[in-house]
């Protein structure tokens, strides 16, 4: 039976479930593949990491927000071809139109790729963060939950290749080595009435899974069936997405997840920490031998001319932030932009 979101919200799977006696694991693995199918999106309990790494991320992201305009822009992402540091309200882009939250983008902490004449552009993606000099505690913290949430991620990533008929170590390509992990603390400010509701636009993620933590305010809905539904915070849960590599590996079993966020009303704001679990960059996206039953229902990936999909990672990857960050763009990747943009 599909899901029903006049009625419920996203369904609740706990990780735990995935564990133990054959009996419980196949019908966690069940109820994973059609949460992950229809609506593609759920909330994720049992996940094991204690709420006090979450809250002191969570406290140090109050703080550095809350830090003089001139000390957040001194790590202004314009700065990163990594596209990794600070966006202002209104400076990223979501189908060309701005979206209303401010955001510290935290990549995997590694260093620079060897660049050459035949190096491509993508390579360009890797490379070292930036931190507030006036918080030296965000590190160390946003980097463990980082790590954490990888962990938790992978795991999830290893349930999903079961519920499709695959070995659970069937992506494991794309992530040993390191995959690509990208954390961001974003605080939404709050806009009143007329002066238009966009937090973050309608669009799907580029990589495999993401994670959404949100506390006590909501604003993030999914679309289904040309309608948009509510994913209001549950406590002790990470609300979770369908990316555009698992699309593609699936050849449109599974969907990217489309979403967005509402902004919150005037005089609040919402503050969320989102976690997206991409692929090692430089892989290719391997496409899974689904079961007969599961294979008919595989009508291939969306065909998108304003959002093309690409089997090579690292594409996929670099297509979103050259479209969402023109400033960047324009200062790291000129040689790549076209007279209306990216080409």
């Amino acid at each position: 039976m599909g899901w029903d979101g006049a009625r419920q919200g996203p369904p609740v799977l706990s990780l735990k479930a995935g564990e133990g006696e054959a009996a419980r694991r196949d019908e966690f693995l069940a109820t994973l593949r059609q949460a992950a199918r229809d609506p593609g999106a759920f909330y994720l309990e049992g996940h094991g990491i204690d709420p006090s790494v979450i809250d002191q991320v969570e406290a140090l992201s109050r703080r550095f927000f809350a830090l003089p305009e001139d000390e957040k822009r001194a790590i202004d992402m314009v700065n990163s071809p990594h596209f990794h540091g600070y966006t202002r309200v209104g400076a990223e882009l979501t189908r060309g139109a701005p979206d209303w939250r401010e955001q510290l983008d935290i990549g995997s902490e590694r260093p620079l790729l060897p660049q050459g004449p035949d190096t491509p552009a993508w390579a360009r993606l890797q490379g070292p963060n930036q931190w507030p000099a006036a918080l030296p505690d965000l590190r160390a913290a946003v980097l463990r939950l980082q790590a954490e949430l990888t962990a938790v991620a992978l795991a999830l990533l290893e349930r999903i290749a079961l519920a499709l008929g695959e070995r659970a170590d069937f992506f494991a390509d794309l992530y040993e080595g390191g995959p690509d992990q990208l954390l961001k603390i974003i605080r939404y400010p709050g806009r009143a009435a007329g002066e238009g509701d966009q937090g973050v636009g309608p669009h799907k993620d580029s990589g495999l899974l993401t994670f959404v933590l949100q506390r006590d305010r909501g604003g993030l809905q999914i679309e289904r069936e040309g309608h948009w539904v509510d994913v209001p915070p549950r406590p002790g849960t990470f609300a979770v997405n369908i990316g555009e590599l698992l699309e593609l590996a699936t050849n449109g079993y599974l969907k990217a997840t489309v979403h967005r966020v509402v902004s919150p009303p005037a005089d609040s704001d919402r503050l969320s920490i989102a976690f997206f679990l991409g692929a090692r960059l430089g892989s290719k996206v391997p496409l899974l031998d689904l079961p007969p039953d599961l294979a008919a229902l595989a009508t291939g990936p969306e065909r998108d001319p304003d959002n093309p999909l690409f089997l090579d990672v690292g594409e996929n990857r670099l297509k979103g932030r050259l479209r969402s960050h023109p400033d960047v763009a324009r200062r790291h990747y000129a040689d790549l932009l076209g007279p209306d943009g990216p080409s």
